[in-house]
């Protein structure tokens, strides 16, 4: 027996030669030790030696390429020997002893090819048929009928192949956007590679082309590294194990290797893509029609379209037309079509360069390509995997799959700015330059490639580009200033308090007091944030921010606010539960949840018991606001059901009156009811505080910035702990981002008084006490929570 144990040091081909040399053996030893069956008088001779039976491979080792911590797929293919059945056990045990796990059968060749023709897995599994040892001729008879019935079954497997890959994918994922990606089953994956292969071996595609066959063999080294180092058999390429696998493979860190994984993943989905199209296409096509003219329909200069896809016209001139490229691109995505592969190819030969600045007609093109919306982003894809997309923007290419480490986004770089001008192209009505809002929603994040902070650093290299396509100089200024301050609203709308006339104002100032800025700024980010994830732009933080755009605009213009209600304004009560200081409860359904009114006698600690009901009752506050006078508090919180069941006002009221009265011991109740949230805590980052100075005198002089883990009764404990340290909290936003919590918080001195350095220090240590779960009393501090 071999030394089994080296086998994932070596190299692909030597794992080989070692498996078939061990299994070759195995087979030799089953035949000599397995005497042939008692014949009758008459009866042939028994056949001896592999004569009749072969051992063949399939899957990885039937492709020359198993992975370290590969289980075997073996066939054991006969004629009708009768002694088949013990020689499969003579062969089957020795490899269950060695440890190795074991996908096999035993079947004759005519078994084999009916369960080819009617399992799709079984007959791709087929297709990589390689005799390891034994009858050659049984084994070469094997891959010719498994051949013919694939191609004869092809009508009718291909399709359950097609659904199986594009179900996956749903499940798994893409590739090229995933931070651990599945580097077998994801699409672009391993499994890609296969099926190209099968829809080869049905004649229906053309055999992998260099690019994706050398994009299959950086995926199956990398799977080998990663096998390598987990001393197990995974395909997942989990973030731990990134950078020891990059530094295996020679590449300089773990960002360059998932980067060059993405590159491949793309390279494979792009061409698996394209072979699906043109496979459903021969399948629906009728027997005759095949060879019937296809109309060609004219589409712009120097394209048409024919049939499903966009071809160059007889009379197009791609060697001396430098508009073509985009006329096409522009025209393919209008008619929601694609450039056929051909017309690609040959444009990425003869394409000249374009001359700068680009001519109006080329600008042209390029905005009516970007804004066909959806139906451009295949399209650009298309002109980036034949390298054009680069040609027109050289940038690109520092952006290109670039990876982005946060788990709001869903994509690479490059794609995200792809995904943000489609969205963009469904807000063109609203803006006055829909040109500029296109432009600059595709390169409001070409800074990432580049060290910095990426809005700076892009302001610069997005105005080159917009110069460079033709764009007057006070439009490059507007389209760097869309790029440098495009986080400017959402980032404004969620740390901020946006009814604070100092927030107006200094958002004003930012913009240059110009209200197009403005508009456009508004558009990218409802673009960005459609482009990035649902975490990243929900429904509350799109309400933030048309609420503040509205005021910045009433500002500049002087004119009353129009557009969205103010995020927060009392709602009347509909319950009041009497007692000593009533408490009354008002809600009403807004935007995305309900706000809920609390009215109570003011008093120390009231923020942090409001805010614990709240966490009892399962109710998730986004933004929270409260005002003081005549002795009574009135608090207005912004609210989304956890669960989806909506807050009950005689409910709250009562635990609001229990909470103040000392019989509901909220730091208990939060307590238990954190069991529910232990994990997401557990895998948050430590808490982070950080101070940002009001510019408005008044209550409010500073704001205290807490992100940490999203857990129950975090705001609780959070206001709990300013109370304790003598802190007033005036107004809150609360903004949830999957397992974490941002909260910012206007804090002031009940004396009036600013918060030195050394207040400040004890606040942050008592902050980040409390998001890891400690509830201070504010009872037995020396300030309050709410404004006296």
């Amino acid at each position: 027996m071999p030394d089994l144990a080296s086998l994932p040091d070596l190299p692909r081909a030597g794992r080989v030669q070692l498996l078939d040399a061990w299994l070759g053996d195995l087979l030799a030893d089953a035949v000599a030790g397995t005497p042939p069956p008692r014949q009758g008088r008459g009866a042939p001779a028994p056949r001896t030696g592999t004569d009749g039976v072969a051992l063949v491979a399939v899957g990885s080792l039937g492709r020359r390429e198993p992975p370290p911590h590969a289980d075997l797929d073996l066939v054991l293919v006969h004629d009708g020997r009768p002694e088949v059945a013990a020689l499969a056990d003579a062969v089957w045990y020795p490899i269950w002893d060695a440890g190795v796990r074991l996908d096999h059968s035993v079947r004759s060749v005519a078994e084999a090819v009916s369960v080819a023709s009617t399992d799709v897995k079984a007959g791709l599994g087929l297709l990589d048929a390689r005799l390891v040892a034994g009858d050659a001729g049984l084994a070469a008879a094997l891959r010719t009928a498994t051949l013919a019935s694939w191609r004869q079954s092809a009508s009718r497997l291909l399709p359950q192949l097609r659904d199986l890959r594009r179900a996956r994918a749903r499940q798994v994922g893409e590739l090229a956007f995933l931070l651990e990606p599945d580097l077998k089953e994801a699409y672009g994956g391993l499994r890609e590679g296969q099926v190209l292969r099968a829809v080869a071996a049905a004649q229906l595609g053309d055999e992998p082309s260099a690019e994706a066959e050398a994009a299959y063999a950086f995926l199956l080294d990398v799977r080998d590294e990663l096998r390598r180092r987990a001393g197990r058999p995974t395909d997942v390429l989990v973030r731990q194990e990134q950078r020891p696998v990059a530094a295996a493979l020679g590449l300089p860190d773990e960002d360059v290797l998932l980067r060059e994984v993405s590159l491949a993943g793309r390279r494979l989905a792009f061409v698996a893509d394209d072979t699906w199209r043109r496979v459903d296409a021969a399948l629906v096509r009728r027997p005759r029609a095949r060879y019937r003219r296809v109309r060609r329909e004219p589409l712009a200069e120097g394209v048409v379209r024919q049939g499903d896809e966009v071809v160059l016209a007889r009379d197009a001139r791609p060697a001396t037309d430098p508009g073509l490229v985009l006329r096409g691109a522009a025209a393919a995505a209008r008619e929601d079509l694609l450039l056929s592969p051909y017309t690609l190819k040959v444009l990425a030969v003869h394409a000249p360069p374009l001359p700068e600045p680009w001519p109006a007609e080329v600008r042209w093109s390029f905005l009516r390509l970007l804004a066909s919306g959806r139906a451009a982003v295949p399209v650009i894809e298309q002109l980036d995997q034949e390298g054009l997309l680069t040609r027109l923007l050289p940038e690109w290419e520092r952006v290109r799959s670039l990876p982005q480490r946060h788990p709001w986004h869903r994509f690479t770089v490059d794609r995200h700015l792809v995904e943000a001008a489609a969205a963009a192209a469904e807000l063109t009505r609203d803006v006055d330059r829909p040109d500029l809002l296109l432009v600059a929603s595709l390169l409001h994040d070409v800074g990432k490639g580049w060290p910095g902070d990426h809005s700076v650093v892009g302001e610069p290299i997005a105005a080159g580009i917009a110069a460079r396509m033709g764009f007057t100089p006070a439009d490059v200024a507007t389209v760097g200033t869309l790029v440098r301050h495009h986080l400017l609203l959402p980032d404004t709308a969620t740390r901020r308090d946006i009814d604070d006339p100092a927030t107006i104002e200094r958002v004003a100032d930012t913009i240059g007091r110009d209200a197009q800025v403005l508009q456009l700024l508004h558009a990218v980010a409802q673009a960005d944030g459609a482009a990035t994830s649902t975490s990243a732009w929900s429904p509350w933080k799109a309400h933030l921010v048309a609420h503040l755009v509205a005021r910045v605009q009433a500002h500049l213009g002087g004119t009353p606010v129009e557009g969205p209600e103010p995020v927060l304004h009392p709602t009347e009560p509909s319950v009041t539960s009497p007692g000593k200081g009533a408490v009354t409860v008002g809600v009403e359904d807004v935007a995305d949840g309900q706000q809920v009114t609390i009215g109570a006698p003011d008093e120390q600690g009231l923020f942090s018991r409001l805010a614990g009901v709240l966490a009892l009752n399962q109710l998730d506050v986004r933004a929270a606001k409260v005002n003081v006078a005549g002795g009574r508090a009135t608090a207005v919180f912004a609210v989304r059901p956890r669960f989806g069941r909506a807050p009950q006002p005689a409910i709250l009221a009562d635990a609001v009156r229990a909470a103040l009265e000392g019989t509901l011991p909220l730091a208990d109740r939060l307590r238990q009811r954190e069991a529910d949230y232990r994990q997401d805590a557990a895998r948050s980052a430590p808490p982070r505080v950080s101070w940002h100075d009001s510019e408005v005198s008044g209550e409010a002089t500073s704001i205290v910035e807490v992100r940490a883990g999203d857990r129950a009764g975090l705001l609780y404990r959070l206001t709990a702990a300013l109370g304790a340290e003598g802190l007033d909290v005036t107004s809150a936003r609360i903004e949830t981002l999957g397992a974490d919590a941002a909260d910012y918080f206007y804090v002031s001195n009940p004396a009036g008084c600013p918060i030195d350095a050394a207040q400040r220090g004890r606040v942050e240590a008592a902050l980040v006490a409390a998001a890891r779960g400690a509830v201070p009393d504010p009872a037995h501090s020396g300030g309050g929570d709410t404004p006296r």
